[in-house]
This record gives structure tokens, C-alpha cells and sequence, in this order.
């Protein structure tokens, strides 16, 4: 039996370097502050199953089929009804900040009781609520299911989650947003994407000097207020703040995921001086199995017989490279091109980061996914 202890792993090592001082639109960086998304939340049964709805102990199910069937003048017990075939569900969605009545949106369909399967199910009209218990939308349509179960003879096959499905614009707003804005009508605040005191300041200078504004403040590393003098057309004003550019600054991070062997990092990611030596060592187990038989004997007695013998050989060697050592000033490009040189593995490389930053020689922010 031979054991091999050296472990090889392939994987994929990438460096990406941004421009520097590339000028980007205040579009990318920034939103308005009271612009976001809402979300909408109803329940509603799916009917046209093919038995793999909820089961007879849910009675809530039945009572809701009972009570849709009374808006058709259908007046039926629910011990008379079979659920099989029905499913209730919980719809959700999202509204935009600018959704207006009319507008179509995609809605999620989960299974709420023991339905085994959504597929081929039709959603009831359902109304849709907001966070104020105000209707917003209505849904209703074919469900589209990305995933099936069968079953037959206590036997089944399952593909994906077929509890869970969704309507593509699926739903109809009846309520629009857009007059719920948390902004105050003589002040606009940009909110950041990335909050960084150095951007914010930036796109503060940029609306003060390209635009004539007055009262431009930056809040906090996320948050730029400007005022607004009365008259001022705010359409306008935004479209003309958004396509102002700026050269955002970037926080120095170097991205690891374990999982993948792949490791992304910045170019204004800089190393300290330091100096690295990595080794790898082979561990080979050899054994052999020899059979003692006993000669010279006509009768054996009973404690004589065959053994068999192992004989084990362990032979270790080390594979010593030179030492790899970066200037101060050095990017992880750099050094991840250093370390292939010597024939490290990329999940090795990462090891060798998790080290550099614990020696204090890494000046970025480490992420390990």
C-alpha cells in the first residue's frame, strides 16, 4: 500500500486592476435618498394540481377554498372538499419607487402547508399589501415552476424546489409609490454606494463648482445634502447631478474564496517588505507483506502455523525553493506572480496572504469568503 501525502490542487488565481483616477458618473455611485424599492406581501391559493396540493389536515386550506367560493355564490362544507388539488401560498414582490398604477411586476409563489409540487398550478386573484396594510397590487396568473417531483408506487423523483414558483409580471399595480418619499422638499441627500468620506467630499466639491450649488454638505461617509432654493425644478437638477463625474477613492481589499482557490484584488493594494519561504514535503508509505512458514517440522504443534509479516519502509523528502522576497511597495500581482514561479498551488497562495496580513505586511483589508 502506498500512501501519498503531498496534496495538488488547480485552481485559478486573478489579479483585477481598476483604472486609476477613472472619472465615473454620480449615476453609479450615488441614489436619492427616499428612491427604494417596497415590499408587497399577499395570500392565495393555487389551484389545477395534479394531487400534490396540501393534504386533508389543513383546514385552513379548505376553509379559504370555501370562502372564494361564496364570492360565486357556492355554498359548500369544507368536509365536503378534497385539498388535493389546491395549495395555499404566500405571494411576495417588489415595487419600485417610480411604479405606477398599471404597472406589471413579477411575484414569488411559495408553498405554504404540506403541498408536495406547485407545478402546472394556477394563482387565484390575490390581493398584495404594503407594510401599512394598503392594498398595492393584485396577482394572479399561471405559476412557472422551475423543478418537478413524481411519484409512483412509494417511489420518487425530484428535480430543483418544486414548492416555489413565480409569475413573470404576474401582478398589477393598483396603488402607486411614488408620493411616499422620506426626502423634505428643500433638501436632496445622495446616498452612497460605497460610503468613503473621500468620495462624498468629492462629489460635494464636484456639485459646488460644476453647478453653481449652494448649502452642499457632506453628512457622513454615505450622505451628501444639498439645498434647494425655492423654483428650482428638481428633475432637471438631478439629471444634471447625475451625470456629473468624479473619481471616487477605493478601500484597499483583497477578496479570498477558500471554496474556489481564487484570490481578486485591487491594483492600490501595497505590500510591505517581506520575505517568504515555503517548502513541500513528500511523504511516501511502502509495505510490503512477507509469509514466515515454519521447516523442518513433520507435525506442526498447535501453536506453530503461518504468520504473515508486514514489513513497512517510510521515506520522507522535502523540496526546499528559494526564498521569495518583495520590496516594499509591491502589489499582490506582484507577488502572486512570484509565487507561481516557485510552483505554489493557489489555495497555498492563500495561505500565504492569511500569513502576510497576520505579519502586518498586507495593507488592505483581507476578506475570506
Amino acid at each position: 500500500m502506498r500512501i501519498v501525502g503531498r496534496l495538488l490542487l488547480v485552481a485559478m488565481a486573478l489579479t483585477l486592476v481598476p483604472v486609476a483616477n477613472a472619472d465615473v458618473r454620480i449615476k453609479e455611485l450615488t441614489r436619492i435618498q427616499g428612491t427604494r424599492d417596497y415590499s408587497i406581501i399577499g395570500y392565495g391559493l393555487v389551484v389545477g394540481l395534479a394531487g400534490t396540493g396540501d393534504g386533508a389536515q389543513n383546514r385552513s386550506t379548505r376553509q379559504a377554498l370555501v370562502n372564494t367560493l361564496k364570492h360565486f355564490n357556492v355554498n359548500v362544507d369544507d368536509r365536503d372538499l378534497n385539498s388535493r388539488n389546491t395549495a395555499a401560498v404566500m405571494i411576495t414582490g417588489s415595487l419600485r419607487s417610480f411604479s405606477e398604477t398599471g404597472d406589471k411586476i413579477d411575484v414569488e409563489v411559495s408553498s405554504l402547508g404540506d403541498a408536495r409540487s406547485l407545478l402546472g398550478g394556477t394563482l387565484l386573484m390575490s390581493p398584495l399589501y404594503g407594510p401599512d396594510e394598503k392594498l398595492y397590487a393584485l396577482a394572479q396568473g399561471p405559476l412557472s415552476v422551475g423543478g418537478y417531483m413524481f411519484e409512483s408506487n412509494a417511489n420518487s423523483v425530484q428535480k430543483n424546489h418544486p414548492t416555489v414558483g413565480r409569475i413573470p409580471h404576474g401582478a398589477t399595480i393598483e396603488r402607486s409609490v411614488f408620493d411616499q418619499g422620506e426626502a423634505s422638499p428643500d433638501r436632496l441627500a445622495l446616498i452612497l454606494h460605497e460610503p468613503d468620506y473621500t468620495t462624498a467630499q468629492r462629489i460635494a466639491d464636484a456639485l459646488t463648482i460644476e453647478l453653481g450649488l449652494r448649502g452642499v454638505r457632506v453628512v457622513h461617509a454615505a450622505k451628501v445634502e444639498v439645498d434647494l432654493s425655492p423654483g428650482t425644478v428638481l428633475p432637471r437638477l438631478i439629471s444634471s447631478m447625475e451625470n456629473l463625474a468624479v473619481s471616487p477613492d477605493y478601500t484597499a481589499r483583497v477578496v479570498v474564496n477558500e471554496r474556489t482557490g481564487t484570490v481578486v484584488a485591487g491594483g492600490n493594494v501595497q505590500l510591505g517588505e517581506v520575505n517568504i519561504s515555503q517548502g513541500n514535503l513528500n511523504v511516501e508509505i511502502s509495505t510490503k507483506y512477507q509469509v514466515s512458514q515454519p521447516f523442518g517440522l513433520f507435525r506442526p504443534g498447535d501453536n506453530v502455523g503461518t504468520v504473515v509479516v508486514p514489513d513497512t519502509e517510510i521515506s520522507v523528502s522535502e523540496q526546499q525553493f528559494a526564498p521569495v522576497q518583495l520590496a516594499n511597495g509591491a502589489t499582490v500581482g506582484d507577488l502572486v506572480q512570484a509565487l507561481n514561479s516557485i510552483k505554489l498551488s493557489t489555495r497555498e497562495i492563500i495561505t500565504v496572504l492569511q500569513a502576510i496580513k497576520q505579519a502586518g505586511a498586507l495593507h488592505a483589508e483581507l476578506i475570506i469568503q
